[in-house]
């Protein structure tokens, strides 16, 4: 296992041990959040009793095959702890997420969760928000509209592709990657970009982190506070 994947294992598994009998348990999308959900398959093994909602079919997938119980999100009023992963995390602990597709999914598991621990190594820790492209979650209908909408706002818009085509999110929709190199006004920006019909919603996350857990590439985790 490479550094980079030891890093967010370490931070994965330290976020894990904050879930207890009884709860039901938000499973997040990527690269970290694989690994936090790899942990709880084996915390259920050993007898670990939970209920888990996932935030894409790929995650379900995977908690399925380790042996996760999975509820649909029709059958929740509210999550006790959701553990995820982000693309940036500023000082303010906002994120942008949304680089593994998932980002509407995600956040509306994020905003049901009393407690939302973001996991990440340390590159993903940065004093501003915006040199990962924003995704941008649009309806296919009039896209390119939206698309063009969205590049007024001071960014430069890109479908997302996937061999060779658009990449369709699980939800049948469009991501627009949005290259903004910095973003000064995260709050204001999320509401501007969610005014433009054609939108459904944006990767940046307001204020729902309760805990950041970094992981170091010297092999230390630590808990932001």
């Amino acid at each position: 296992m490479d550094t980079i994947q030891e890093t967010k294992r370490a931070a994965a598994e330290q976020a894990a041990a904050y879930i207890r009998d009884g709860m039901i348990v938000g499973l997040g999308t990527g690269s970290t959040a694989y690994w936090a959900i790899q942990k709880i398959g084996k915390q259920v093994k050993e007898g670990l009793s939970i209920q888990a909602v996932a935030t894409s079919i790929e995650s379900e997938n995977l908690a399925k095959e380790l042996g996760i119980p999975i509820l649909s999100i029709a059958e929740v009023d509210s999550i006790d702890l959701t553990i995820d992963g982000a693309d940036e995390v500023d000082n303010s602990w906002n994120l942008i997420k949304g680089g593994g597709g998932a980002l509407l999914r995600e956040k509306i598991i994020a905003s049901a969760s009393k407690e939302l621990i973001i996991i990440v190594d340390e590159s993903k820790q940065v004093s501003q928000l915006g040199k990962f492209p924003l995704p941008v979650e649009v309806v296919q209908f009039g896209y390119e509209l939206s698309q063009r909408r969205l590049g007024k706002l001071g960014c430069v818009p890109q479908l997302r592709m996937s061999k060779d085509k658009p990449f369709i999110t699980d939800n049948g929709n469009y991501i627009v990657d949005c290259h903004f190199e910095t973003i000064v006004h995260p709050g204001e920006l999320h509401t501007a970009i969610n005014m433009i019909p054609g939108v459904v919603d944006n990767g940046l996350f307001i204020k729902l982190a309760t805990k950041v857990i970094v992981g170091y590439n010297d092999g230390s985790v630590n808990e932001l506070g």
